[in-house]
């Protein structure tokens, strides 16, 4: 009896060192690295990433400490992409997961399709605020949580208050692109589509030319002046199949039924 107890206790313990590992942070599970996935943030150190323009990351205030990527809070202000980091590889299909904490009255943001090919940064931004005491939360929809920053909001939102972890993903397939928000999509729109682009009208990237188009892009973490840590940020790159991919003038004038029913055919790249 006593040997069973023994044994019964060792692969209890066994069992939770297993599911410990699993949950580790900035670590892939074999299922992931099956499936694609790489992680942007070792951990440790900010290898991999560079500041906006420049060579390296020296020139930032990021700092990699306790399994965390963070800023300590700051003069609350938006430095164009002076101080914004960049990961080295560019992606046009791909799926993006992240978990984030921004603080109390703080501001952030995750841009995806960035180019260094202007002073600002700029690329379409997965707004992290918060959506309480942020004044520019305060403008409207458009400018909080998990929206496509200052041109489309999202809906539904399952966001948690300031100072806690939250998990966010960003999905683009063919043309069409999802924000989703601790295991909820909250945000979907088409690249290049009449609606995007009257939305983009109305916004202060009206004058980018290439924004809103399908496009290859480099993933980059805002340094909004406040206190933020990111872990878990990995990234797999996505596929579509030729036929899954309509031209570029079908693309910008879709038919009302291939808008309604179309849904692209796509696998991770390289499975």
């Amino acid at each position: 009896m006593r040997m069973q107890s023994v044994a019964a206790a060792l692969a209890a313990s066994l069992t939770l060192a297993s599911v410990a590992a699993a949950q580790a942070p900035n670590h892939l599970s074999p299922a992931e690295q099956k499936a694609g996935w790489t992680l942007l943030f070792n951990g440790t150190s900010l290898d991999g990433w560079h500041g906006y323009k420049t060579a390296d990351a020296s020139g930032t205030r990021w700092v990699a400490k306790d399994g965390l990527l963070c800023l300590a809070p700051g003069d609350s202000t938006d430095t164009r992409g002076a101080r914004d980091i960049v990961a080295a590889k560019p992606y046009g299909q791909f799926e993006l997961a992240w978990d984030w904490r921004v603080s109390v009255g703080g501001n952030s943001g995750l841009k995806y399709f960035v180019l260094e090919d202007r002073e600002s940064a700029i690329g379409h931004e997965y707004q992290l605020i918060d959506d309480a005491k942020h004044p520019d939360a305060k403008i409207g929809p458009h400018r909080q949580t998990a929206a496509l920053y200052d041109v489309l909001p999202a809906a539904n939102r399952p966001s948690k208050p300031a100072g806690e972890w939250n998990t966010s993903r960003v999905v683009v397939r063919g043309t069409e692109v999802e924000h989703w928000l601790n295991g909820t999509k909250v945000l979907s729109y088409t690249l290049d589509s009449p609606a995007l682009r009257a939305a983009i009208a109305k916004s202060k990237f009206k004058d980018v030319e290439r924004f809103g188009k399908p496009q290859q892009g480099l993933i980059l973490l805002q340094d909004h002046g406040d206190a933020v840590c990111y872990r878990n940020v990995k990234v797999r790159a996505l596929t579509v199949s030729r036929s899954a991919a309509p031209p570029h003038d079908a693309a910008r004038s879709p038919s009302p039924a291939a808008t309604l029913t179309r849904r692209p055919d796509w696998v991770a790249s390289g499975q």
